[in-house]
């Protein structure tokens, strides 16, 4: 009941607009910071893994995770230097413009994961809870956005589906309760 709802009205497409664009202007703000005021992930990553997260019986409790930035992120510092601060910029300009919505919530969501995986709280439970529902809500996300015509035209395009109509059932919500 609450999924249709959010995937098909367009009350439903306002609120998301305004989730939407509270979450694109923090993700765009943090990685602008990021990417004109230096950014190193070294001192991060390398706390995460001298002080992982442990559970109440002080096991290490994301083990895996610790592994992957002690072998693969830490020697590959650069890659992420470049990558976190221009992710997080491309994730806000995506949902701030309403254009690729779905797929700039997912990487802002792998973000978020990513960060709380690491140890850090913040407001990664925020960015986790808003941007499932943001997800979840698909296309009716970027409705009063870019996506109303960039997503019809790139079925059209690419797919080649005889969809001529940017307002199709596909982008247009279809009940105003």
């Amino acid at each position: 009941m609450f999924v249709p709802f959010l995937r098909e009205n367009k009350i439903a497409a306002g609120i998301l607009t305004i989730i939407r664009l509270f979450l694109g202007y923090s993700w765009l703000s943090s990685g602008w910071g990021k990417l004109t005021g230096g950014f190193d992930a070294s001192g991060f990553l390398g706390n995460a893994v001298t002080n992982p997260v442990k559970g109440p019986d002080g096991n290490i409790v994301y083990g895996w995770y610790v592994s992957f930035l002690e072998g693969f992120a830490l020697p590959n510092i650069g890659l992420f230097n470049f990558f976190i601060p221009l992710g997080e910029f491309l994730v806000g300009l995506g949902l701030i413009l309403g254009c690729f919505t779905t797929a700039a919530m997912f990487f802002g969501l792998m973000m978020n994961f990513s960060f709380f995986l690491a140890g850090t709280v913040s407001s990664n439970p925020t960015g986790i809870f808003l941007g499932t529902i943001i997800l979840v809500a698909g296309a009716n996300a970027g409705y009063y956005g870019l996506d109303r015509w960039v997503i019809p035209y790139l079925r059209r395009t690419i797919l080649k589906k005889k969809d001529n109509n940017p307002t199709s059932p596909t982008m247009v919500p279809k009940k105003a309760v």
